[in-house]
């Protein structure tokens, strides 16, 4: 059973999160080669390599997509271009726009680019225009027309001695322009396809471009004649010329000759010799990639290849992004993959914590390939395996070994070396006849995984007990049970491995009895969920499984009578997953309506509701150590939560404290008479009624109006607020009213009225007081009267040589003669003013 001292959680707080940050379009590494800049909408976000976060993000207020955006040579300006074809320059390390003015191009703009001064700006629109802009002067200096339709490409020559800009529009061919003549000097022709990227040579003399049309081509700019033509065999979308003066004889550079690489639609980098048009380097790649890329290499949209290719020559490196939007970072000589960042995970399915204390995270999401996260860095391992989309994970005990299963019918176990953190595939198995939704690890050690499939069948598969050897492990499994009607949704094995439950769209869930010799029968069946079941999972401590379904329903069972213990209801779609947490004490639920559920078991309240994704969250996972959890969901946003019970308490208990020592303070100001620091103590603590009986202290002493005035003038002005929001407060209540005003008598009697309306919510605060100092006038008004009329009364009343004011009241015992019944009446009308006066002061 759980621990009686265990303290419930009550809250979770983000602790890190992993967003989409490129969707596609344009990315660009900065000269310093320390930041990433990628469009993903309407923003432009800035990676920062080193540690993988998102450091500085700029978005167009206008929420329009931007179509292009350049960053300057010297690194400190970012022009972006949007839909509403407004250009806008800014200091991206401030996220502030510094300008913005209209583009001259009628049609949005395709492509930008600065010269290497940082001064010079060209921008290739729709309209088949190009501008050329002084960013530092502000004005557009030349207009270059003669292209036909979208300019794609410009690019400055990198020597600006040459003023020579280049750029490529649907014609296919590249036009060469002299920005000293704003004339096209010439058109090179030898593409048939879109030209993708253009690289030039160290000295200048020569260039290299690329197309679809699955050719590079090399030319020499001082004859403007191509020099080659190269046969490449795959759409090209990046070609970079490799630095002369590099040992590369890894990558098959035997010469000092002119060699480039290239970056495509089968996904792998080769290296080519310009002069003999040779390839004599190929990256190796995965076999599930060749195998698809194989399939896939007529298509446009392969998903993976290549989409750009950059040199970044001060730490010799190259980086590629794929169509996948994912950006990998090699090390050259060798092209060994040094960092490999997600841009957009599209749909996450599952997540689950790996590794030595939980220090990475694996991800499936809506591709074959799954992801492995750094926490720490935010670097990413791609896994290559299942050739269709990951369903669902499940991790080992020990966090170094876990499992996949895939809609491509298959089962395989994965392994984390635990020391460099390289993970690699160990086993797999295919056995199901549909996609494999469902799969669950043994407990105890690692012995067997369960799956349920599409097939309506569970299969338990046995590991072998050696899973470091360098061959990929065929599991088969020991036993298949045709458990339901319909897709099983989820498997769950028992903490002590000896029992299996399963759910199913047919809206039951069902335990299973795992033998020693390899069976599994049927122990009972769960029933009374109204849709269909997407999680099951056993308690850590207690005969119990909890069960979570279609219908906006988590469900307790027993397992000895398979009866419902506890329904919990809260979400407003259906539960997707459901995990114990507190040692079995307390749940986490997860739906489709993008929420988190913290529930606790014996009193079936909803402790907590945690609200970060915006669609479905699928997975739901919590640490070895039970401190963090970790969320993903459609929306592609993937959320690390730390448990903050333990810090909230002790804030709390460390506010209470500190509430009581500074009110000991507060009294020990008050008997010494230091009103000045008793008032500022009230006002910091943010208690009116204490503030309150600091003022009353004042004005109950000698001199009370000029101790009030000397007290009030030497607060500072964010104390004043603060007593001008009190005075409101008090000044509502007829017994407060006079301290009130006190106070409101000294700030407008030595305040200018243009320095008291500069306070915050200085105008709602008058507006608060003037409908109270009225009815308090009025009520002194009433009074006023009621006094006169008194006055009056006695005045009539009184005889000439009459008694004293105690012989009356002497006399008012007696009650004999007729004057004394005179006085009598008058008395009576006395009681009656008196009366009517304190019901007035009541008021």
């Amino acid at each position: 059973m759980a621990n009686t001292n265990l303290r419930f959680k009550t809250n979770y707080a983000v602790s890190s999160k992993i967003e989409p940050f490129y969707k596609g379009g344009k990315v660009q590494i900065s000269n310093d080669e320390q930041y990433i800049f990628c469009t993903c909408g309407s923003r432009v976000n800035i990676l920062e390599i080193s540690t993988g976060k998102i450091v500085h993000c700029v978005e167009h207020d206008d929420q329009e997509d931007i179509t292009s955006f350049a960053v300057s040579s010297d690194d400190e300006l970012l022009v972006t271009a949007s839909r509403a074809l407004l250009l806008k320059q800014w200091d991206w390390r401030r996220a502030s726009c510094t300008r913005s003015w209209r583009a001259i191009h009628t049609v949005p703009v395709a492509s930008m680019t600065f010269d290497s001064s940082s001064t010079l700006l060209a921008t290739g629109g729709c309209d088949g225009t190009i501008k050329l802009w002084d960013v530092v002067k502000q004005y557009c200096t030349h207009n270059l027309k003669g292209s036909s339709g979208v300019v794609h490409l410009v690019q400055f020559h990198p020597d600006i001695s040459r003023l020579q800009l280049f750029s490529s529009s649907l014609d296919c061919g590249i036009r060469m322009w002299d920005l000293r003549s704003s004339q096209c000097v010439c058109v090179l022709q030898s593409h048939y396809s879109s030209v993708t990227s253009l690289s030039f040579s160290a000295d200048g003399g020569t260039m290299v471009s690329s197309g679809r049309d699955k050719i590079c081509t090399v030319w020499d700019l001082n004859t403007r004649q191509a020099k080659r033509t190269v046969p490449i065999y795959e759409a090209v979308e990046g070609v970079v010329l490799l630095p002369k003066d590099a040992d590369l004889s890894q990558l098959g550079v035997k010469s000092k000759d002119s060699h480039f690489i290239t970056a495509g639609s089968k996904g792998i980098l080769r290296v080519w010799h310009a002069s003999t048009a040779r390839c004599v380097y190929t990256q190796k790649a995965p076999s599930t990639l060749s195998s698809a890329t194989g399939e896939a290499e007529d298509q446009d949209d392969n998903p993976f290849g290549l989409t750009h290719l950059f040199y970044l020559p001060a730490s010799h490196r190259v980086a590629t992004v794929t169509a996948e939007h994912n950006i990998l970072l090699y090390q050259l000589p060798g092209l060994t993959t040094q960092q490999q960042f997600v841009g957009y995970s599209d749909e996450v399915l599952d997540v689950k914590f790996l590794g030595k204390n939980d220090s990475h995270i694996v991800v499936a999401t809506n591709s074959s390939q799954l992801k492995v996260f750094e926490l720490l860095t935010n670097s990413c391992q791609i896994l290559f395996g299942h050739t269709d989309t990951v369903l669902t994970l499940d991790v080992f005990k020990k966090g170094f070994l876990f499992a996949s299963c895939a809609k491509d019918r298959s089962v395989r176990v994965w392994q984390m070396d635990s020391d460099s953190g390289q993970v690699c595939c160990v086993a797999q198995g295919t056995s199901h006849t549909n996609a494999v939704g469902s799969i669950s690890c043994s407990r105890m050690k690692a012995s067997f995984v369960a799956t349920g499939s599409q097939d309506c069948t569970v299969k338990v598969w046995d590991l072998p007990p050696d899973l470091s050897s360098e061959d990929i492990c065929q599991l088969t499994p020991r036993t298949t049970e045709k458990a339901h009607d319909k897709d099983v949704n989820s498997v769950a094995v028992s903490p002590n491995d000896k029992l299996l439950a399963s759910g199913s769209q047919d809206r039951t869930a069902r335990l299973w009895s795992l033998a020693v010799d390899g069976n599994i029968s049927l122990l009972g069946v769960f029933r009374g969920h109204r849709r269909g079941i997407w999680s099951v999972c056993f308690s850590p401590v207690d005969q119990v499984l909890a069960t979570s379904s279609a219908d906006g329903t988590t469900k307790l069972w027993s397992l000895q009578d398979f009866s419902c213990l506890k329904t919990f209801e809260g979400h407003d779609a259906s539960v997707l997953k459901c995990i114990f947490v507190s040692r079995g004490t307390q749940l986490l639920t997860s739906g489709s309506d993008g929420l988190v559920k913290l529930w606790t078991i014996k009193t079936n309240e909803c402790v907590k509701t945690l609200d970060a994704h915006q669609d479905k969250v699928w997975g739901l996972h919590a640490s070895r150590k039970d401190d963090k959890m970790v969320t993903a969901s459609a929306d592609s946003n993937i959320t690390v939560w730390a448990d903050v019970t333990e810090a909230e308490l002790a804030e709390e208990q460390a506010k209470q404290e500190d509430q009581i020592l500074k009110q000991q303070e507060l009294s020990n100001l008050l008997h010494e008479k230091k009103y000045l620091k008793a008032l500022g103590l009230a006002i910091s603590l943010d208690q009116p009624h204490t503030a309150l009986t600091v003022i009353k202290a004042i004005r109950s002493g000698e001199d009370r109006c000029e101790l009030l005035e000397k007290t009030l003038l030497k607060l500072r002005v964010d104390q004043k607020e603060s007593l001008l929001r009190f005075c409101v407060v008090w000044n509502t209540n007829a017994r407060n009213c006079l301290d009130a005003q006190a106070v409101l008598q000294v700030l407008l009697t030595h305040m200018p009225p243009e320095e008291l309306l500069q306070y915050q919510g200085a105008r709602t605060h008058l507006e608060g007081l003037i409908p109270y100092t009225e009815r308090h006038m009025q009520r002194i008004g009433r009074l006023l009267q009621a006094s006169m009329f008194l006055n009056y009364m006695w005045q009539k009343m009184r005889v000439a040589g009459g008694p004293t004011r105690w012989d009356i009241v002497r006399r008012l015992s007696l009650c004999g003669s007729e004057r004394d019944n005179q006085l009598v009446v008058f008395a009576s009308l006395i009681r009656i003013c008196m009366v009517h006066c304190l019901e007035l002061l009541s008021r």
